[in-house]
């Protein structure tokens, strides 16, 4: 099976899939709204699966006093979250963990507490009973009032709105390859989208029953703050 460890695979997403999401602007100004009214004075935060660190330098901008903890099981991306980030004044700290794994959060309970943990399509590629760990995980490195915000691929409840979200994904990064002059045409793209190697990945949740986690943990505001189909913006607060 190939995973986030390979140098292509990750370049094809960093450079054509992620790209491509579509409302991507506005799922990032809803973390920052988020986090801005519920933890204006954010000092430390984790982007957790950060990928090339799209999310946790959007935080810096407004928060350039903060500290981020940057956290991949994936070389590549952690060496692309780090090149991205270079220039950046702001205090930045990079851990090679696998969050699926148990006892990962062993790595940080002595060094860090967070005011926020975002993340950012990352966490369907666990299981159901490691994602509600991971959760309450969180729950447990998080100072009170502490921020959880996850921008997540999610299940459709059926096969008819998995399939139109399917189109809307290919429009969009159809729009995207355009955009940045590809010669690839809109047939090329879905057939390239629908037989992508990183698919067998995906152990996609529905959104309502996650957010029944967080509740059980004990987050509280609690909510699906964005929904397009298949992309959800969800999460809450510690009390």
């Amino acid at each position: 099976m190939h995973d986030w460890k390979t140098n292509q695979l990750t370049q094809e997403y960093l450079e054509g899939v992620r790209g491509g999401i579509p409302l991507a602007e506005i799922q990032i100004e809803l973390i920052l709204r988020l986090i801005r009214a519920w933890k204006p004075d954010l000092g430390t935060f984790m982007d957790l699966g950060c990928g090339d660190g799209i999310l946790g330098r959007q935080l810096f901008q407004y928060w350039p006093d903060s500290t981020g903890i940057f956290i991949d099981y994936s070389k590549p991306m952690l060496d692309a979250a780090r090149k991205k980030n270079k220039g950046i004044k702001s205090t930045a700290v990079y851990y090679l963990l696998d969050f699926s794994k148990k006892n990962w959060i062993k790595h940080l309970l002595e060094k860090h507490e967070l005011d926020a943990v975002i993340s950012g399509f990352s966490i369907h590629h666990t299981e159901d009973k490691q994602k509600y760990q991971l959760y309450k995980d969180i729950y447990g490195i998080l100072k009170p009032g502490g921020v959880f915000l996850n921008l997540e691929h999610v299940a459709s409840p059926d096969t008819h709105l998995e399939k139109m979200f399917d189109e809307i994904f290919v429009d969009s990064l159809y729009a995207y390859h355009q955009k940045i002059n590809s010669s690839l045409s809109r047939q090329g793209i879905k057939d390239k989208y629908y037989n992508r190697e990183d698919k067998v990945l995906n152990k996609l949740t529905l959104v309502e029953k996650q957010n029944e986690w967080l509740r059980e943990i004990g987050y509280n505001r609690v909510d699906c703050y964005f929904k397009l189909f298949e992309i959800a913006l969800f999460g809450g607060c510690k009390p």
